[in-house]
């Protein structure tokens, strides 16, 4: 690929840079399936649900829009709510916990192509950044022992302390090509989620590209992606 045109290079980080969109399938289904089988709600919790409601979410956004998917309603709780407090924060911090066994039990490599793809960004001048809607950004990065190849991270801490609107909303992306000095319209997003590729797209950036782990080619064109790609080795600069 050519990246002439571009200044700057915005990853999402789950699925993207590191496999741990698995982890966090793994850690939806165990908290949804278990809520879902203790009060009869149904159709049971799947992956499709994942990729329709979930994947590149802020988390509670996540959890309610799967509740409203089946016609269920709880309070909406506080940031503080111990994880299994039934309100939407109390799920979706029981997620969480189970999200963080699961990766300190397991670990996480990074995908080599992204790794390769970064460092010969990072080798021309091209900025590089993370924008995820985790809070976990960060000690994943740390876990996958990339974070210093990124100085600007913006992720779910620093979304909630600006006030910027998660995906599929333009802002975080907008944020960190502001930080990197760099145009939206000289900008790429990188995302594996259907929600992150809309917003690149309401972005008005200049190039986004789908990597498909999963949601599918179509689905990730149809949702505003420029370029689709299995592998990000795919846009190493030729």
């Amino acid at each position: 690929m050519d990246w002439t045109p571009y200044d700057a290079a915005l990853f999402d980080l789950d699925g993207v840079l590191t496999p741990t969109a698995d982890v966090h399938m793994l850690a939806w289904a165990a908290m949804f399936t278990e809520f879902f089988d203790q009060h009869g709600v149904t159709p049971p919790y799947s992956d499709e649900d994942y990729f329709l409601h979930v994947d590149g979410r802020p988390r509670y956004d996540g959890v309610r829009a799967v509740l409203v998917s089946r016609g269920v309603a709880l309070p909406e709780g506080l940031a503080t709510d111990e994880p299994g407090v039934e309100t939407v924060c109390g799920l979706g911090n029981a997620k969480n916990a189970m999200f963080n066994r699961i990766l300190a039990d397991e670990g996480v490599a990074p995908y080599p192509g992204s790794v390769r793809l970064v460092d010969e960004l990072r080798a021309r001048g091209t900025g590089v950044a993370v924008v995820s809607s985790s809070r976990n950004a960060r000690g994943v990065l740390e876990a996958a022992r990339i974070a210093d190849r990124f100085a600007v991270v913006v992720d779910g801490a620093v979304a909630r302390a600006e006030g910027l609107a998660g995906k599929p909303h333009p802002e975080t992306f907008r944020r960190a090509a502001e930080l990197l000095g760099a145009t939206v319209a000289r900008s790429v997003v990188i995302e594996d989620a259907v929600s992150g590729v809309a917003a690149g797209r309401a972005g008005g950036f200049g190039l986004v590209v789908g990597v498909d782990r999963g949601a599918g080619e179509q689905v990730l064109r149809d949702a505003g992606a420029d370029v689709v790609v299995t592998d990000l080795a795919e846009l190493v600069p030729s």
